[in-house]
């Protein structure tokens, strides 16, 4: 019978086929604005660390004095870093920045490339579950003395040798030579969590560095650097001795043991802190916070996102009040030819499914269209107003979500046209007739 009524649907819709364009228009264009805000919202608010959310933690610590800095800072000191380097308690640890430095091979007929580049330690890749085409992270000894060790994308990779394995190949940076240890597959978490100070949404970095070469090497840092106070900084050193925040401090406890151990350590470390003379506020302290925490608190999904959702959904339905006026008018219209059917045995329920199947299907071609207009809304705020890759993509799930939202938004707004017209009183209009 669904068939049947199907096929009623579409002759209905062919005998009246401007109005019918109206109505599938007017639940597209909804449709696609609803679409394009729910697919930004979605694709912002994913948690890229999945089953291990719980278990990696950004480290924060509140250092400033007094009349400085209500909040706890979103990073932290060289100093602190050191330091929190030192526990035993996580399972793995890494600080990590950014910089920018020059890349290129030992063929002197190609260009160097400006890159950004990650400073981290061998734990990075391991914390965050890097997954490597070739070879692997540095050595444990390269973090504690340093060493010329570096670790490219597969892209990088294709660019400046050619593809395939590149390990124990020397990769010069900043016209320095650094020996190829690891050529990482396709990794980009979107967002970013591990460093969403310096776009949560932009790519990962495609060129990785110890840590530990920071003080030899004086590396910039291409990110945010916040001082709650004036310090005459003249040197490398003086940066690295400073209370200026500039670096990020991840740890894994795999357990709630070791993360209440882990608390109670960072705890001792800033009474420690208090007695040299550090950490002067009476509410000194450190935090942690796992990775939909870490979210939330640096406010990756902003409250401006949520309310676009809503006002995209209150749109929808001003479109469909819309398509609940045109329907009436096409149904009242047949009334007529629904009488001479009720009067020749077709009852209520018949002739008010025949018409929410008509619905369902103005409501589907609907979908299907503002899924074309949501592509295209992507499309135009990637390209015009360089809204993040990530973002722009049209989430698979939205292929299954905007049908399903046509349809049901097109029969909730056709049920009262349906059940006017197969109310009608069919003795009325055989007497016209």
């Amino acid at each position: 019978m669904f068939f049947y009524y199907l096929d009623l649907a579409w002759r209905s819709i062919k005998k009246t086929p401007f109005l019918s364009l109206l109505m599938v228009l007017a639940i597209s264009i909804g449709i696609g604005i609803t679409i394009t805000t729910l697919n930004v919202y979605k694709m912002a608010s994913i948690n890229p660390a999945g089953e291990r959310s719980s278990q990696l933690f950004a480290v924060q610590l509140m250092s400033q004095d007094n009349n400085f800095w209500e909040t706890i800072n979103e990073q932290i000191t060289y100093q602190d870093a050191y330091n929190l380097s030192k526990s035993k308690v996580p399972v793995r640890q890494a600080a990590m920045f950014r910089t920018g430095l020059a890349v290129q091979t030992e063929d002197v007929n190609v260009s160097p490339i400006l890159e950004s580049v990650r400073v981290t330690e061998g734990d990075f890749f391991a914390l965050f579950d890097v997954p490597f085409a070739y070879g692997g992270r540095w050595d444990k000894l390269v973090d504690e003395e340093g060493g010329y060790k570096v670790v490219i994308n597969e892209e990088l990779n294709q660019e400046v040798f050619g593809g395939g394995d590149s390990v124990g190949k020397t990769l010069l940076l900043n016209r320095k030579p650094y020996q190829v240890v690891g050529v990482i597959e396709k990794w980009n978490p979107s967002p970013k969590y591990y460093d969403v100070n310096n776009g949560a949404f932009n790519d990962s970095a495609r060129v990785y560095v110890p840590f530990s070469l920071a003080p030899i090497e004086e590396y910039e840092s291409w990110g945010n650097n916040q001082s709650w106070r004036h310090e005459d900084i003249r040197t490398y050193q003086d940066r690295l001795n400073s209370e200026m925040h500039w670096l990020q401090y991840w740890v894994e406890l795999d357990t709630p043991a070791k993360k209440q151990e882990y608390q109670q350590w960072l705890a001792a470390y800033v009474e420690q802190q208090k007695l040299i003379g550090r950490f002067k506020r009476a509410d000194a302290h450190g935090e942690i916070s796992d990775v939909a925490q870490w979210l939330n608190f640096n406010n990756v999904v902003p409250e401006d996102n949520k309310v676009l959702v809503g006002l995209s959904v209150l749109f929808l339905v001003v479109c469909l009040v819309n398509m609940l006026g045109l329907l009436l008018a096409k149904f009242l219209k047949r009334a007529p030819e629904v009488g001479v059917r009720r009067a020749i045995g077709a009852s209520r329920l018949q002739i008010f499914s025949q018409h929410i199947v008509e619905v369902g299907l103005i409501g589907f071609c609907g979908g299907a269209l503002g899924l074309l207009w949501a592509w295209a809304a992507l499309y135009f705020l990637s390209s015009k107003f360089e809204l993040e890759a990530s973002l722009a993509q049209l989430d698979q799930s939205m292929w299954v979500i905007a049908p399903v939202i046509a349809v049901s938004a097109a029969i909730i707004a056709g049920i009262y046209p349906a059940w006017r017209i197969c109310s009608t009183n069919p003795s009325v209009y055989l007497k016209s007739q």
